[in-house]
């Protein structure tokens, strides 16, 4: 039977608009598609001895109940190496990312259109990378050996989004990672320690909980530092170099965002990789070119602590703490005033964060114990019960990992999980940066009583 014209005009109008949809997205993923830079490379084989991955002059062990990877070499085979030993547990994290989308947005056809918007958007991310972090995710891309995700890009494309994930993730106005805190405690004139105790907390999924890695990275030229984060990052969250240079990360959002640049973790890399104290920190971050608006806590060995307030297109503000500082995520600077920080303050629990903050500190903590006290508070400013995993509170049970920089002792305290409820394992950094000793007993803070009680678990059942 013959179709009347106008049902044939329909369906010829659809069957075009259907074929421009698959040239348009032919042609978003040929522009958006990256080449990785060559690089030379040294293919060993993983070896395995009892509990220690190695693979050349690289490892991977345990400590308690945590991984712990020293990575050594040029940036490319660091890149390697790491995805070399690691590969499962970056494989973890990516299927958990993927799954987590995939039940926000059911739709196939939505969740590809979405992507293919996002790899064009975001196709000119590599020219605000540093050469050496380019050539290290290129090593990575090698190493990550019979890739199951490549359909959704190729590998080392890939690579290169996740290692933006912190800055894209920032650009949206309910970004999950606006709640971290920090503590800067100078005790040494009443006996005690000085320290760093920052809680990362990462609202997306425990994944970035039960994978954490310790990295202990001997980079060729470059100052090495010890960072806390995940397989498959080649930045720093929260890290210390050898001479005693700590930096942390903290969410946070003001004026315009940008699509390419240098991301917030290869900017705390590069400044671990070769600064000798705080105030050098701080000129290095002057340095990079920011995709988005964020701030960095820096602390030295020597006592010297800031808070630098970096914004897209802007000079950074920068404000020393005093002993005892408590740092969440809302600007304090020339910027307080602009919508998005405004925003912050309202509408997140960084202010509340941070007004209980300024109370517990009233106490003069002293100790890295102290300090673990304080990441894991639960109450409101005026000392009233929160529910569990309220976010208002400093400790709001989603942290993706708690340390403690024990500048006095040369101590990097880290939690195991789950959260901030398990055992806080210590790393003696003297004798941890020239090689880390697996240990199923290491020194440790105790875990929470929480971990424990039938509240924690029940909370723990409905993630």
């Amino acid at each position: 039977m013959k179709l009347p014209r106008k049902a044939r005009n329909i369906g010829l109008a659809l069957a075009a608009v259907a074929l421009a949809l698959v040239i348009a997205r032919a042609a978003m993923r040929s522009a958006a598609r990256m080449t990785p830079p060559k690089v030379e490379l040294q293919r060993s084989p993983v070896s395995v001895r009892g509990g220690e991955r190695s693979v050349g002059r690289s490892r991977v062990t345990s400590v308690g109940k945590l991984r712990v990877a020293e990575l050594r070499g040029s940036p490319a085979q660091i890149g390697f190496d790491h995805a070399s030993l690691l590969r499962d547990d970056m494989v973890q994290v990516e299927r958990a990312m993927y799954a987590d989308f995939e039940q926000r947005l059911p739709s196939g056809v939505v969740r590809s259109l979405l992507l293919d918007f996002a790899g064009f958007r975001y196709r000119h991310l590599p020219l605000g990378y540093a050469d050496a972090r380019r050539r290290e995710l290129a090593g990575q891309a090698q190493g990550f050996d019979e890739d199951p995700f490549e359909g959704i890009f190729p590998t080392y494309q890939r690579l290169v989004y996740l290692n933006s994930v912190y800055d894209i993730a920032l650009s949206f106005e309910h970004s999950p990672i606006v709640g971290c805190t920090t503590f800067f405690i100078d005790a040494r004139a009443r006996g005690g320690g000085l320290l760093l105790a920052r809680n990362f907390d990462f609202d997306v999924h425990s994944v970035f909980d039960d994978y954490k890695v310790v990295f202990f990275v001997h980079e060729e030229g470059a100052v090495p530092f010890v960072s806390v984060s995940w397989p498959g990052l080649v930045g720093v969250v929260s890290g210390v170099n050898e001479l005693g240079v700590a930096v942390v990360a903290h969410g946070a959002r003001a004026g315009p965002t940008k699509t390419r640049g240098e991301p917030v973790v290869h900017s705390l890399r590069r400044v671990l990789s070769h600064a000798k104290s705080a105030r050098q920190a701080v000129q290095l971050l002057s340095q990079g070119q920011a995709m988005v608006s964020h701030m960095v806590a820096v602390a030295d060995q020597a006592g010297d602590a800031f808070v630098v307030e970096r914004l897209v297109d802007d000079t950074q503000h920068v404000r020393q703490l005093k002993e005892y500082a408590c740092v969440t995520n809302h600007l304090e600077g020339p910027a307080k005033a602009d919508p998005k920080n405004q925003r912050v303050v309202q509408e997140t629990s960084s202010v509340a964060r941070r007004k209980r903050g300024d109370v517990l500190l009233h106490s003069q903590p002293k100790s890295a114990a102290d300090a673990v006290a304080l990441l894991r508070d639960r109450k409101a400013a005026g000392g009233s019960a929160l529910p569990l995993g309220d976010r208002r509170a400093i400790d709001g049970l989603l942290a993706a990992h708690g340390v403690v920089f024990d500048f006095s002792e040369h101590v990097l305290w880290v939690s195991e999980g789950p959260r901030l409820l398990g055992r806080f394992v210590a790393f003696e950094l003297r004798s941890a940066f020239k090689r880390v000793e697996g240990s199923e007993h290491p020194v440790v803070i105790p875990a929470d009583p929480l971990r424990e009680d039938p509240a924690w678990k029940a909370l723990k059942r409905q993630d």
